[in-house]
């Protein structure tokens, strides 16, 4: 499987922009089979929890962002941003 370009990745970005975490991650999995979970709502900042998806195949990392909140006395989540990069041995 080749490479994603600029252009494709920020295709996959506009595919997955309006879609919930779940959504995106089902979407992910279905792009490619070798995909992997680097980490899971890690926190890296505060008040930032980060997820990443690294498609090896495709030679693409996407990171979902999220925001803690608190509702009805349970943390729940909200997707502020994704950012879809390639990984260091993709050049394209």
């Amino acid at each position: 499987m080749a490479f994603l370009t600029k252009e494709e990745r920020d295709a996959l970005l506009d595919e997955i922009k309006t879609l919930k975490f779940n959504q995106i991650k089902g979407r992910l999995r279905g792009k490619d089979k070798k995909v992997r979970l680097a980490y899971y709502r890690n926190v890296q900042e505060v008040g930032r929890w980060m997820t990443r998806y690294v498609l090896e195949g495709l030679g693409t990392m996407v990171t979902l962002v999220e925001t803690p909140f608190e509702k009805d006395g349970t943390i729940s989540y909200q997707l502020v941003e994704i950012v879809v990069q390639p990984t260091p041995e993709n050049r394209l």
